[in-house]
């Protein structure tokens, strides 16, 4: 058996070539209608037929992998605005003699927690967040020579350190930051994976964040949703039906997935796409 992979959030999962037509990047120029389905996302129309969209991240992961990312960016916004708050405190402790409240250690900060616990399979946001590392540390470490220089009556030079650290350390701090909210967002560019019953006409259209590899297993190398809920693995109905099983790639899995299960809205028998010049549907 055939099948290409694709990654959706954070799980690979898998098409047989037989079931696929085409895939395309997704530009968000579908045909809204209306639906119950929070994981339907229009209709676009391929080869003259109107062909219903799901996301899949919504359908796996009960949310669409823009909106995780969102999240993520939304994050490290804040966690970007602690730290102006922690140099801001920091500063205040020095110019008023006053003590200072704000984490020291980090591994301590809110940041701290996220980072040392964070894991990614995007091998440039890795590289990216790594970078990280040491101006956070650097800056963290200025807290305690800052107020052992005000300790021993050295202010002005506690402050004149602090103005250095800031047009460099926390600077590239900051910047950093911004390219890791930049990298999530220009990272995801989904696509449509347009699938088919009869080898011709679209049945539907499945967005996934980006294709990964093609593999050849055998019927041995699937375990089937018979063997995982025997064992107490629980999967609910909806994703039930879309499974057909696990497939063994190595040390890790791929969902083997029936797109046939994902039923196109009946109310699309009767739509008739208006035709436009740059994308065929209006």
């Amino acid at each position: 058996m055939d099948l290409i992979n694709f990654r959706v959030g954070k799980k690979t999962i898998s098409l047989q070539i037989l079931d696929i037509l085409l895939t395309e990047r997704y530009k968000e120029n579908l045909t809204d209608l209306p639906n119950d389905n929070p994981s339907f996302l229009g209709v676009k129309d391929y080869m003259g037929i109107p062909t219903p969209i799901f996301d899949l991240g919504i359908i796996l992961n009960k949310r669409s992998s823009y909106d995780t990312n969102q999240e993520l960016v939304d994050m490290l916004k804040k966690r970007e605005e602690d730290h102006k708050e922690w140099l801001h405190a920091l500063e205040a402790s020095i110019f008023n003699d006053a003590p200072f409240l704000k984490a020291k250690d980090p591994k301590q900060c809110a940041f701290g927690q996220w980072f040392y616990s964070f894991k990614t399979d995007n091998d440039d946001l890795k590289a990216l967040l790594k970078r990280f590392e040491i101006p956070h540390e650097q800056l963290h470490a200025l807290a305690d020579k800052l107020l052992t220089l005000c300790a021993k009556g050295n202010k002005q030079e506690a402050l004149d350190m602090l103005a250095r650290e800031k047009r460099t350390t926390f600077n590239k701090l900051m910047r950093l930051f911004e390219s890791a909210r930049d990298q999530i967002m220009l990272d995801h560019k989904p696509i449509i994976v347009f699938t088919t019953q009869d080898g011709q006409s679209p049945h539907i259209g499945l967005l996934v964040d980006k294709v990964e590899d093609n593999v050849h297993c055998e019927e041995s190398d699937i375990k089937s949703l018979h063997e995982m809920t025997s064992i107490g693995f629980e999967i609910d109905a909806q994703t039930k039906k879309l499974m057909k099983g696990l497939v063994k790639m190595g040390e890790r899995h791929s969902v083997l997935i029936d797109p046939s299960a994902i039923f196109r809205p009946e109310h699309l028998q009767h739509y008739e796409p208006e035709e436009t010049e740059e994308y065929g549907l209006f």
